[in-house]
């Protein structure tokens, strides 16, 4: 994976940054995601059930689990920002659940950076575009604004910004 300064980060406003590795979404982990979560809604864990009573012809991811998944495909498709001691979400805007993540399917996130601001001394607050895609699928699973917050020592400051 490739590395940006602090300082280049503002240059690739409207650049994708990255695009993560795919990432199958099983039955185990769906079935986890429901422990965790409490939501064992039938389209979810029951397959025998869900290929019949559903339009899905079985199980599909939840929407939530498919949102969650935004954490690995970062770390997988990001480039790394050589200054950041830390990195935090900040908050999402704008979620859309556009197409169903049928069990077995993979998915890929994609990061377009759209805004970054310094703000104090030592954070850098980023928001991506962020589709999230199921290999050969014409839709997206999900497309959102994600924002995130860049700690960096504060001597790291770019000079001038």
């Amino acid at each position: 994976m490739h590395e940006l300064s602090l300082a280049d980060v503002p240059s690739r406003i409207g650049q994708e940054l990255g695009k993560s590795e795919w990432i199958t979404v099983d039955q185990t982990t769906i079935d986890l995601f429901a422990d965790a979560t409490h939501d064992h809604q039938f389209i979810h864990v029951h397959p025998e059930r869900a290929a019949v009573e559903s339009p899905f012809g079985g199980t599909i991811a939840h929407g939530f689990l498919t949102l969650s998944l935004l954490s690995a495909m970062n770390f997988s498709g990001m480039p790394k920002i050589r200054e950041q001691t830390m990195g935090l979400n900040y908050g999402l805007d704008r979620v859309r659940f556009m197409s169903p993540v049928k069990t077995g399917s993979r998915v890929r996130g994609r990061f377009v950076l759209s805004e970054c601001q310094f703000r104090g001394a030592s954070m850098l607050v980023t928001t991506y575009e962020v589709t999230v895609e199921i290999e050969n699928e014409n839709r997206p699973a999900l497309t959102a604004n994600w924002i995130t917050i860049i700690q960096f020592d504060p001597n790291d400051r770019p000079k001038g910004i």
